[in-house]
């Protein structure tokens, strides 16, 4: 008998959390983009729709990154039509990655509402992940939000190497601070600040969230994307929901990494937030028995067991 129908985890709120908690799911694009195996089209969009059925509204679908340079992803434009009704019939949100001005022209083409771009915070990774100084990216950037805010589509950015780089070390604040608020004046909607390496601990998270209020980032534009790689990615997590964070970024079963800092690992794994979250008392709207039961389908399907310690728990079988 799994602990869920045990009535565990016991719902012990505990006082300045939010009510409920948007997840913002990245597995079918950060998590199987970090994968040595191609997983086929159908397979992803199987993936999709069964995360959207376990009541996840938010579902990275896939990047439109040039297929050399993710080859994993190479098939959006044959993916995103497979799951796109979702959008339309479930009211599901399917935000996809886009590099440049081509990248949004693929998106728009195939008819996504909701599109992704990814900044950094350091000069080392910057040049590694987009080719260009943090600067020149930031103006690469802008004609992307001013297209895609004409055509009233959502643009989120991810910020990595917001609290450590492989090649930096620590990052200071205000180096994120700065990228952050010029990625809030050219318009974008949502950032996401990403513990690329998984470094990050609690203070650190809770001082720079007060340092982008002080400089003028509202924390309702703020979502935190946390790698696991020192166990700390809860912890961090529960340092954001008591400064007021309502956007998690997590991945179904715990898959991914970053193809561009060979020390990152996985990204936190959905179904151990949820089940922190279902502790807490807050509201998620994920059913946690079909996020587990389609996490344990994938990791057969990738032919590896899942590193999320609560799919491991709920899917053990005596």
């Amino acid at each position: 008998m799994s602990t869920p129908e045990l009535g565990l985890p016991m719902a012990v709120a505990a006082p300045d959390l939010p009510a409920r908690v948007r997840i913002y799911e990245v597995g079918a694009r950060d998590g199987l983009q970090n994968e040595k195996a191609t997983v086929p089209t159908e397979v992803k969009a199987e993936f999709i729709r069964r995360l959207a059925d376990s009541g996840l509204t938010t579902i990275e679908a896939t990047s439109f990154v040039h297929p050399k340079w993710v080859p994993q992803l190479a098939d959006a434009e044959q993916l995103f039509p497979l799951v796109s009704d979702l959008g339309r019939s479930s009211g599901v949100h399917l935000p996809v990655l886009v590099p440049n001005e081509r990248g949004l022209d693929r998106a728009l083409a195939l008819g996504a509402r909701h599109v992704a771009l990814f900044a950094s915070a350091t000069e080392s990774f910057a040049k590694a992940n987009l080719n260009r100084t943090v600067d020149e990216s930031l103006a690469m950037f802008e004609p992307v939000v001013s297209r895609a805010k004409a055509d009233k589509v959502h643009v989120r950015s991810y910020i990595s190497m917001c609290f450590g780089d492989p090649w930096e070390g620590p990052v200071p604040i205000h180096q994120v601070v700065r990228v952050c608020k010029a990625l809030m004046d050219m318009g974008c909607d949502e950032l996401s600040l990403g513990d690329t390496i998984g470094v990050a601990t609690p203070g650190h998270v809770q001082n720079l969230l007060a340092e982008l209020n002080e400089e003028g980032v509202p924390t309702s534009v703020l979502g935190v994307h946390f790698h696991d790689t020192y166990g700390q990615a809860l912890a961090n997590t529960l340092a954001a929901l008591q400064h007021g964070v309502t956007t998690v970024d997590a991945s179904a079963g715990g898959l991914g990494g970053c193809p561009y800092a060979k020390s990152a690992t996985g990204n936190l794994a959905t179904e151990d937030l949820v089940w922190m979250l279902q502790g807490l008392g807050i509201d998620s709207g994920v059913d946690l028995a079909r996020l587990t039961a389609t996490s344990v389908w994938m990791a057969e399907g990738l032919g590896r067991p899942s590193p999320s310690r609560t799919v491991k728990a709920l899917s053990h079988k005596e």
